[in-house]
């Protein structure tokens, strides 16, 4: 089942995430060029993987600034940027720490 898009507010944007699965282990899945957290769910391979995942750990997934069902920013972000946009994710999913996952 696909989990609902929340949103975070990382300065003067958005940044859409999705919060699933249970576990002792949080594991932040950060996007490659490209994603759309919504569109992850109609692709069945990736689906039972996400699922998989969610059995035994709880995840974190999001759209990059500008990508997916994130707010477009007006330049290309930096990295100091893409971490306070991680950050705002982290904080606003609950997260006290997690294992980042370059996915």
């Amino acid at each position: 089942m696909q989990p609902a898009t929340q949103y975070a507010r990382s300065g003067e944007v958005h940044i859409a995430y999705q919060l699933f699965g249970s576990g002792p282990v949080n594991l932040i899945m950060v996007p490659g060029f490209v994603s759309n957290v919504e569109n992850y769910w109609d692709q069945p391979d990736l689906t039972r993987f996400l699922n998989r995942l969610g059995s035994y750990a709880r995840v974190v997934t999001f759209d990059k600034r500008g990508t997916g069902m994130s707010d477009r920013g007006g330049e290309l972000p930096g990295l100091d940027q893409r971490m306070d946009d991680l950050r705002a994710v982290m904080d606003a999913g609950h997260g006290t720490g997690g294992a980042p996952w370059d996915f």
